[in-house]
């Protein structure tokens, strides 16, 4: 499968988005009042955690296929 120059790009895009979105998003999610129960987690804490967790996974999974893309791309290009 060949992906284009273009959605490659978005691809990477996507990727660096999501690290500077999810990380910022745990920050604020972990100071929230609602996140903590007598010094305990709450549900509401580990289930935005696993959402973010995951969000980054993703991001990170969908980053590499977009640089990956973006390298293959390249190496069409000049040879």
């Amino acid at each position: 499968m060949t992906i284009s120059r273009r959605v490659a790009l978005f691809l990477l895009a996507f990727g660096v988005w999501s690290y500077l979105l999810w990380p910022n998003f745990v920050r604020n999610i972990w100071n929230s009042d609602r996140s903590w129960a007598d010094g305990s987690p709450t549900s509401y804490l580990i289930v935005h955690l696993v959402i973010a967790v995951v969000s980054l996974v993703l991001g990170t999974i969908i980053g590499v296929l977009g640089w990956r893309a973006l390298r293959a791309a390249r190496k069409n290009t000049a040879a």
